[in-house]
């Protein structure tokens, strides 16, 4: 199953784009932790590789990945000489000959498939111990590296394991170096659980020697050459079957005297009837005198004295002469395989559960933001509503500007056409490009441009507050185009005596490009369901910096803006909740963003946008514990963003790798069907906000792109900013190429 992958969260706010500003607490450290960005980039990326490593692993283990289900029969075997197919169950090749063996008449070779399991292979050795009956083993490679601790007991116990493939495929389908592939990961298998390799070789689906044909037939022919023994039967108890106790114990038996090499399963499927059968079987063979061994047995035994001493290499008990030490680079491969298989083991069902959980707390969201949005639009779009007597006095708009040649005059123009009274006050942080100069050839109306040093956004926005006559001062940023009724709408809560702070709603102007398209449907989404959330739950997070308004005592009260995080508009609206004022959203009060137009930037402004609100969440980390109303924000708003804004987006890469891992290995249909059920679910929220917003749906038909590609870029961001968060860095705060593209919107709807 797949899990409920969770859209990107709402971005902290469209705040002013990468201001150059003098050096701060902050800043300082910037300069020494710049030459280790990159680092932690590979970091992150490293990370998330080795989990998806240990996924695919796990799913190659446990789904076959590459694997070839395809059985061939009813080929022909003219290339098979016939004394190997007539002869016994043993096949070996010395000097390039290939040579048979028989076991010897009242001797069994009990030899079991597709093992170890940890249920039934078990219960299988313990009724050999207590026969004291060896058995041989034929051991799949993923089974081997699943279950070592089995395989290990198995060979303590005095039994014989040999090669039964890594994936269990018919090799005569397989390339000569696919085949290689297959004996040399489960010889890793075997080395890494119990310290040895083996010479005995069974190929899936091939038990008999008539199964040998001119398919297969190279095949024995290569592992005869590389020395492997390769082993067939001459009974089966078709246990697999299940046809019954009776029948697997007589289908087991051998004609008259003769010894046979004896086929049962420990693995591959329930095995009861073969655990009931087994001490039948056994009992019965002793009682018509027959004797047990093992396939190294039985060649030892036709072993001629003074004969070729690799006979028994590797081990003194003629039972396992087959089992040769593991040393050197096999057996350090081995054991690594192991461990990354135990990893694998162990991360991926912590993985399902945990994604699961996430899972259904990104789709409760979905739920809460539907729900609390349809309800705040039905209390605040009614015609009647009302904040109370209408705030109709002048209000001061806080413009800071730092080379903004590019925008500025059409951001004062569009300012200049407020149908509210306003003062305009550009401040402008030690511009280079002459913003300043335009500004003030622009000869509008109530405008005053303020000159100050370099020395950063919060500072700007800090003087202009100090400059500002009135007692409501809106900011902006020196990019953003507001229209005629923006500012008059955004005051309009101040009739409420407790509001302290109005977040407007931040839209994307630049959106003809696939990625402003994008990110217009993520600041749709994003701002306006969640800050309706929010607002409902009176624990606004942020108020954007490309449109906010606030009482200019509640800016005072809280110390100004604080240049201690890089998310300042964050950092102050947490503050004010501390401080008791209420913080709302005013979502007709729309101002036009020239978001950034390019992956580097919009890299670079999400980055500082994560990271600066992981830093204004851990400045304010003793809200959790502030006590009456001015807590709220910390009981309420608090667990919220570091859910939905930080876990939530860190985990969600890890469900998109976990839907693949899905599709690959489980069932494709389920998978894809639950990731389109998810898309859908995304889409009727996106629709329901472009309604709200009165936006067009046509941006919608680019959603399903903007999932499987920006969407997975902005968890790499936040990724990256984690682990510098966790690694004690520190960021510049970088300027932002703008074009100036973004004019005075034509209407008070959203634009095509």
């Amino acid at each position: 199953m797949t899990t409920p992958s969770p859209t990107p969260p709402a971005p902290p706010s469209p705040s002013s784009r990468g201001r150059r500003r003098a050096p701060s607490r902050i800043e300082r450290a910037a300069g020494r932790a710049t030459a280790l960005q990159r680092p932690r980039v590979l970091l992150a990326l490293l990370l998330l590789l080795a989990l998806t490593s240990v996924m695919l692993l796990d799913g190659y283990l446990r789904a076959e990945v590459g694997g070839d289900h395809r059985v061939r029969t009813g080929a022909a075997a003219s290339d098979v000489p016939e004394e190997v197919l007539e002869g016994g169950p043993i096949l070996t090749f010395r000097g390039g000959q290939a040579t048979t063996a028989s076991v010897p008449d009242k001797t069994i070779v009990l030899t079991f498939d597709d093992g170890p399991d940890p249920t039934w292979t078990p219960k299988v050795l313990e009724i050999l111990e207590e026969y004291d009956v060896p058995g041989t083993f034929f051991l799949v490679g993923s089974m081997i590296a699943r279950y070592p601790d089995v395989v290990r007991d198995l060979v303590e116990q005095g039994n014989e394991v040999g090669v039964h493939t890594f994936t269990h495929v018919d090799l005569s389908y397989q390339s000569e170096a696919r085949v290689t592939r297959e004996i040399e990961q489960t010889q890793l298998a075997l080395a890494g659980a119990a310290g040895i390799t083996s010479t005995l070789f069974r190929a899936p689906y091939s038990s008999e020697t008539d199964a040998i044909d001119n398919y297969s037939w190279p095949v024995y022919e290569q592992l005869g050459e590389d020395g492997y023994t390769s082993v067939f039967i001459d009974t089966d108890s078709d246990d697999w079957k299940q046809p019954g106790v009776s029948k697997i114990v007589d289908w087991a038996t051998p004609e008259g005297d003769e010894g046979a090499s004896v086929l049962f399963h420990d693995s591959g499927g329930e095995r009861s009837q073969t655990i009931e059968a087994l001490p039948q079987y056994i009992e019965k063979m002793k009682a018509k005198g027959y004797t047990f061994t093992t396939i190294s047995g039985v060649m030892a035994d036709q072993q001629p004295a003074g004969g070729p001493a690799d006979a028994r290499a590797g081990t003194e008990d003629p039972l396992q002469a087959a089992h040769h030490k593991a040393t050197g680079t096999t057996l350090y491969e081995g054991k690594a395989l192991i461990a990354a298989v135990a990893v694998a083991e162990w991360t991926v069902p912590a993985l399902s559960v945990g994604l699961m959980v996430v899972g259904v707390a990104v789709m409760g969201r979905f739920g809460m933001m539907l729900i609390l949005a349809r309800r705040h639009h039905g209390q605040r779009d009614r015609r009647r509503f009302s904040w109370g007597p209408p705030v109709t006095g002048p209000v001061s708009v806080i413009v800071p500007a730092y080379n903004e040649k590019e925008c500025i005059a059409a951001t004062l123009r569009s300012l200049a056409r407020s149908t509210h009274p306003i003062e305009i006050i550009v401040v402008d942080d030690g511009s280079t490009d002459g913003t300043a100069e335009i500004a003030e050839s622009l000869g509008l109306p109530g405008v005053r441009v303020v000159r100050q040093a370099n020395a950063g956004k919060p500072a700007a926005l800090n003087n202009g507050v100090r400059h500002a006559r009135y007692d409501i001062v809106v900011m902006m940023d020196g990019d953003t185009v507001f229209e005629p009724d923006t500012v008059r709408h955004l005051v309009q809560p101040f009739a409420d005596p407790g509001v302290g702070a109005v977040a407007g709603n931040a839209k994307v102007g630049n959106r003809r490009t696939l990625i402003g398209a994008w990110q217009h449907i993520e600041y749709v989404m994003g701002f306006n369901l969640d800050r309706r959330m929010y607002d409902l739950l009176r624990c606004m997070p942020t108020i954007p910096g490309a449109i906010g308004a606030f009482r200019r005592e509640a800016v005072l009260e809280a110390g100004g803006m604080s240049d201690d995080t890089l998310a300042e508009d964050t950092d102050i609206t947490i503050a004010l909740h501390r401080a008791g004022w209420r913080v709302v959203y005013e979502e007709h009060a729309r101002a036009w963003t020239e978001a950034p137009g390019s992956l580097g930037q919009l890299w670079s402004q999400r980055y500082r946008w994560s990271y600066g609100t992981m830093q204004a969440l851990w400045k304010h980390r003793r809200s959790l514990t502030d006590k009456g109303p001015s807590g709220r924000f910390g009981r309420v708003g608090m667990p919220l963003v570091v859910l939905f804004q930080v876990v939530t987006p860190v985990f969600a890469p890890l469900i998109d790798v976990f839907t693949v891992y899905s599709m690959v290995f489980v069932d494709f249909r389920s998978a894809l069907l639950a990731w389109l059920a998810v898309l859908g679910i995304q889409l009727v929220c996106a629709a329901y906000a472009f309604r709200l917003d009165r936006e067009k749906y046509r941006y919608l038909l680019m959603m399903p792109l903007q999932q499987l590609a920006y969407r997975q870029m902005m968890y790499l961001v936040l990724i990256h900013s984690c682990v510098t968060a966790l690694t004690g860095g520190r960021l510049r705060w970088q300027k932002l190429k703008r074009t100036g593209e973004v004019g005075t919107p034509t209407g008070t709807t959203g634009t095509g």
